[in-house]
C-alpha cells in the first residue's frame, strides 16, 4: 500500500519597505521560514547575486542543506542497522545552481563531502559502501534530476 505524508510549512515576506513591490529594487527579499508547531524560525532571503541579504539563508542553501540532512539520516539509520557506531558526522556539501539565459535556474550539481567517525576500523569498507544505499533511500535525492556526488571521509575514533 502507497503511504503519503503531507508536510506544511510557512514562508512569510517582511521585505516589503514601504512601497512593497513597485519596482524591482524597492523592496529586500527578507523572509521568514516556520511551521506551526516548530520553535525556531529560519530566517531567509534570497541570493545576494538578486539582491538578497548575504547574512540569511536563501532557497538554494535550504535544498543544498536538505539534500546533506536527509542524506545523512539515512546514512545514520543504516549505520546502525549494520552495527556501525559513528561518532561524528560533519557534511560541508556544495552545490552549482545554472542560471540560464531568462533568468531562471536549476540545481545541476551537488556534492556532500562528509567526515564520518566510527569506532571501529574493520567495517570501514562498509561505512563507505553505505553512502551508495543512502543515496538510493534519500527521499531528497530521489526527487531530484541530477546526480548527487558523495566524495565521504572516515575517520576512526
Amino acid at each position: 500500500m502507497t503511504k503519503f505524508h503531507n508536510y506544511e510549512i510557512k514562508v512569510e515576506w517582511t521585505g516589503n519597505e514601504g512601497d512593497g513591490t513597485l519596482n524591482y529594487k524597492s523592496y529586500n527579499r527578507n523572509h521568514k521560514i516556520g511551521g506551526s508547531e516548530k520553535y525556531e524560525e529560519i530566517k531567509g532571503s534570497s541570493d545576494p547575486s538578486f539582491l538578497g541579504d548575504k547574512k540569511r539563508y536563501n532557497p538554494e542553501d535550504l535544498f543544498v542543506s536538505s539534500l546533506s540532512a536527509c542524506h545523512m539520516l539515512w546514512y545514520l539509520h543504516l549505520c546502525s542497522m549494520n552495527k556501525i557506531v559513528v561518532t561524528s558526522y560533519v557534511d560541508s556539501a556544495t552545490g552549482i545552481m545554472e542560471e540560464g539565459k531568462n533568468g531562471s535556474g536549476r540545481f545541476v550539481e551537488v556534492t556532500l563531502n562528509p567526515v564520518i567517525t566510527i569506532e571501529n576500523e574493520d567495517l570501514k569498507n562498509k561505512a563507505i559502501e553505505l553512502h551508495h544505499e543512502a543515496n538510493k533511500m534519500c527521499f531528497i535525492a530521489n526527487s531530484c534530476n541530477f546526480k548527487i556526488d558523495h566524495k565521504p571521509i572516515i575517520k576512526m575514533k
